[in-house]
């Protein structure tokens, strides 16, 4: 037993890695021409609605296993990191169509949790319930952003890049707080991953914290640029397009 534990180690672009990739790039091609067919439809409402409930059907579950004595680790198992925000927000977004949850959608999907793709912090190989609770959720998340941007055409404004940072450096002093308090490093704000990562890149604590961060508003300016810049007017959001009328 234990010599398979030790043998089942994920490896970054190892094979599991590679295997998955693929899957995501075939999933991300699928779900924009399946939003562009339905874009502005009643059918394109329904299937976005269908997306939000697949996210926690799939996540959820997933995520009760991690807080199991079992799978248990106080460094990993609590739902703090941002891509477990990100994944709650992506329900949200697919569900009404409210401009600030698309855009942190949008931006947090094609950026953060894309690094989590290109350079998992990932220690167990599939079929781990860590391995396929990881991928599920970081294809999930990016898979919702590339469906309402590129295929319902719910496109980022200037405010929704302000709103967008300001929660995020929220969550971030929130975060760091608690890692600081309880000795963790969710979002790894305290201190590098122990795998390789993009953080390497950067220079030590706290530099690369603050360099990430720089990029991090720096790139969501250039993605919120382009869809304004074409259209000679703010950008095209949720209002524009057949959705609900949430309360809240």
């Amino acid at each position: 037993m234990h010599t398979m534990v030790a043998a089942a180690e994920f490896r970054n672009y190892g094979p599991s890695h590679l295997g998955a990739l693929v899957v995501f790039v075939l999933g991300a091609i699928l779900i924009v021409w399946v939003g562009r067919r339905q874009r502005g439809s009643d059918d394109g409402l329904r299937f976005s609605r269908l997306f939000a409930l697949m996210i926690p059907v799939i996540t959820v579950p997933l995520q009760i296993l991690q807080l199991t004595p079992g799978d248990w680790d106080l460094d990993s198992s609590l739902p703090l990191q941002l891509c477990d925000l990100a994944w709650m927000t992506a329900v949200y977004a697919l569900w009404t169509h409210r401009p600030w949850a698309v855009g942190l959608t949008y931006y947090w999907g094609l950026t953060l949790t894309t690094q989590g793709i290109a350079t998992p912090a990932l220690l167990q190989d599939f079929p781990s319930t860590r391995y396929l609770m990881f991928w599920a959720m970081h294809f999930l998340i990016v898979w919702a952003a590339i469906y309402l941007v590129w295929g319902m055409a719910l496109t980022p404004t200037w405010r929704v890049f302000r709103t967008a940072v300001a929660i995020t450096a929220g969550w971030a002093v929130l975060i760091f707080t608690f890692n600081v308090v309880v000795g963790t490093n969710y979002g790894f704000l305290n201190r590098k991953p122990s795998t390789a990562s993009l953080l390497d890149f950067l220079g030590p604590w706290p530099l690369y914290v603050v360099v990430e961060i720089s990029i991090v508003v720096a790139v969501w300016a250039l993605m919120t640029w382009p869809w304004v810049a074409l259209r000679g007017t703010p950008a095209r959001d949720a209002s524009s397009v057949s959705r609900p009328s949430p309360t809240i």
